[in-house]
């Protein structure tokens, strides 16, 4: 219902295989190429902003152009990327063309490792320059380093500084391009290192750097880089002498999944998504593990380490609630089961009247919580069917049968997402009208003022859309009662590890939260929690604490939902309204293996979390109180 902008994606193919084997086995030495234009485009669904590719050729000459980078911004930047690039083959005679050796040789982008980057922006910051991959140049092929990731760190201040302090002086204050300097200074001790141990040994000249380029080893770059990262990531690499790597955090938060086999490699953010690329089963698909990184040497040796110990291991809930693709085999059953287990607490809304009541979804990506949602409620339908005619006492007449069995769960497609507003439109009040057009309806799915609606969508964060359009038009079909479902829980806390929630006031349930203590006469307790946030806010990020549950500490989840009502019902509609949320619980329950809920919990796995949570309620406190 509400876009949310969130983790960005990323795909990885390391061919271990001569060029001219894939010309000769799938008649084309673009292979490696074609494949990561099939994984990004899979993936699309996780970055929108923007898009990049990196390539190094391992076997360029000096002189030659060994590492390529190609970015664009925008919806197409997939498209227009690989445009450029298919743009440099276009000339060529088909014979040219079909000639490996040729291509290896003097065609840009033809080489034996790709990475590829979809981006949304977490940061608020825009522009070419923040679309990854990152680039770092030196004339020494160990030292090039190209850099990406999904990820967003907590603690970018510490590492600057940690940086800073070694001499260097960042361009740019951003977590990657930040990231990247660091991790590069590692590379180059990590280089250097090797230098001393090649002279030691009697190497001069080119079997220094043979040697180096033999034996650099990026897991000890890592572990020297990766203790002061505090926060969701996948970071993946490139140096230009052949290495590829990815690293996962060692909370798990950031999800990673690889594939090999005698061809290739294969890093990606989603699981399927390797499947249908590469025509694999799911359990050939592996999942990279908190703290671990999958590398691949220049001589093509593979090697799996573990370079942090995992910690407080919490895998993003909202990956499986919403971000990943619905294709996932677990992810789908997980999608059906919060539904699933909604049906309850419809019933007690709806008063158990299933006969009059219309089950319906939020397009698009709340439609397999429906179907387990239906499934919930078909089987207390059957169950009921049972006990009806278990009551009847008598062998049943046919009519009797019929009427009892006539009875069903009724589905319809009620709100269609219909248009996207053109960004041509500035004018405010042009803009807010047409927002509420976004959705329409399907006339006559309801039985006016005899039939309750539910719909459910994945989650209700902001309340706006609600507000704007979809509550309007649902009213249109005069429904006894709007129930609105939401398959996660209240969305009550920010998140600083890659989804674009960091203020306080955008969320429906912290802004009912705040009036509820204002109604009640508690308004106290918004004072109390903003000193303790002060007092607290010079200490080291691992003594703080969470003060701010105390503002949702003295309701239940009901209370908030009643208030939510008061705040989202539009001018002039009277149709009782009610929410319906997933309880905390029932999400565990459905997602038993990815216990990351801190934007409904607010237990955040990683101390930044909080510090950053404490900002973001003084810099609310501050704004709102201190005018």
């Amino acid at each position: 219902m509400e876009s949310l902008k969130h983790e960005c994606g990323v795909a990885m193919i390391r061919l271990l295989k001569p060029l001219r084997y894939y010309q000769e086995k799938y008649g084309t030495w673009m292979y490696g190429l074609n494949k990561l234009y099939l994984l990004m485009e899979k993936q699309h669904n996780r970055g929108q902003e923007g898009a990049g590719l990196a390539c190094v050729k391992m076997n360029a000459n000096a002189g030659e152009e060994y590492m390529f980078r190609e970015r664009a911004l925008g919806a197409g930047a997939i498209t227009e990327i690989f445009s450029k690039i298919q743009g440099n083959f276009r000339e060529l005679s088909p014979e040219k063309f079909r000639d490996v050796a040729y291509a290896e040789r003097h065609l840009p982008f033809v080489g034996e490792i790709y990475m590829g980057h979809l981006r949304y922006s977490t940061t608020g910051k825009s522009g070419l320059s923040y679309v990854h991959p990152f680039l770092r140049r030196n004339n020494w092929r160990a030292k090039n380093l190209s850099l990406c990731g999904n990820f967003n760190l907590t603690n970018v201040d510490e590492i600057f500084d940690e940086i800073v302090s070694k001499g260097q002086h960042p361009r740019i204050y951003s977590d990657t391009y930040i990231m990247l300097e660091q991790v590069g200074h590692r590379l180059d001790r990590e280089s250097e290192r090797l230098y001393a141990e090649a002279v030691g040994k009697g190497l001069t000249g080119l079997e220094v750097t043979d040697y180096i380029e033999e034996h650099i080893d990026v897991n000890n770059v890592l572990r020297t880089a990766s203790p002061l990262w505090d926060g969701g990531y996948v970071i993946c690499g490139l140096t230009g002498s052949g290495e590829m790597f990815s690293m996962r955090d060692p909370w798990g938060i950031r999800p990673a999944f690889w594939y090999k086999d005698e061809e290739v490699l294969v890093v990606a953010s989603e699981r399927p998504v390797i499947q249908t690329a590469f025509d694999v089963d799911v359990e050939q698909v592996n999942e990279l593990l908190p703290g671990q990184c999958i590398s691949v040497r220049k001589n093509g040796e593979m090697n799996i380490e573990q370079i942090l110990q995992p910690k407080n291991v919490k895998p993003c809930s909202f990956e499986r609630i919403y971000f990943s693709r619905g294709s996932d085999r677990d992810i789908y059953l997980e999608r059906k089961a919060l539904g699933m287990q909604l049906r309850d607490p419809i019933l007690k809304v709806v008063d158990s009247d299933i006969n009059h009541t219309v089950f319906s979804f939020i397009p698009n990506t709340a439609e397999v919580a429906f179907y387990g949602m239906l499934d919930g409620f078909k089987s207390y339908l059957n169950q009921s069917k049972i006990r009806q005619i278990e009551a009847l006492g008598h062998c049943p007449t046919h009519e009797e049968l019929e009427t009892i069995l006539n009875q069903y769960v009724r589905s319809e497609k009620v709100a269609i997402k219909d248009i996207k507003l053109r960004t041509f439109i500035t004018e405010s009040n042009s803009r807010n009208d047409l927002a509420a057009h976004v959705y329409d309806i399907t006339y006559g799915s309801v039985k006016a003022y005899e039939d309750n609606l539910v719909i459910i969508d994945d989650s209700i964060v902001r309340g706006t859309t609600l507000k704007e359009s979809i509550i309007r038009i649902l009213d249109r079909l005069h429904p006894k009662k709007i129930v609105l479902v939401s398959s996660s829980p209240q969305v009550r806390y920010p998140d600083y590890y890659g989804i674009d929630m960091s203020n306080m006031n955008e969320f429906i349930a912290f802004r009912a939260a705040v009036d509820l203590l204002k109604d009640r006469g508690m308004s106290h307790v918004i004072d109390d929690v903003y000193s303790q946030c002060k007092a607290q806010e010079h200490l080291p990020k691992e003594q703080m604490k969470n003060y701010v549950k105390a503002i949702y500490a003295p309701f239940t989840d009901e209370d908030i939902s009643e208030k939510m009502v008061e705040m989202l019902r539009p001018n002039g509609v009277t149709t009782p309204i009610e929410i319906v949320y997933q309880t905390i619980d029932g999400l565990h329950k459905a997602c038993p293996n990815h216990l990351g809920d801190w934007y409904f919990s607010g237990d955040y796995p990683t101390p930044g979390g909080v510090k950053l949570l404490n900002r973001a309620f003084m810099d609310y406190y501050e704004n709102e109180y201190n005018k």
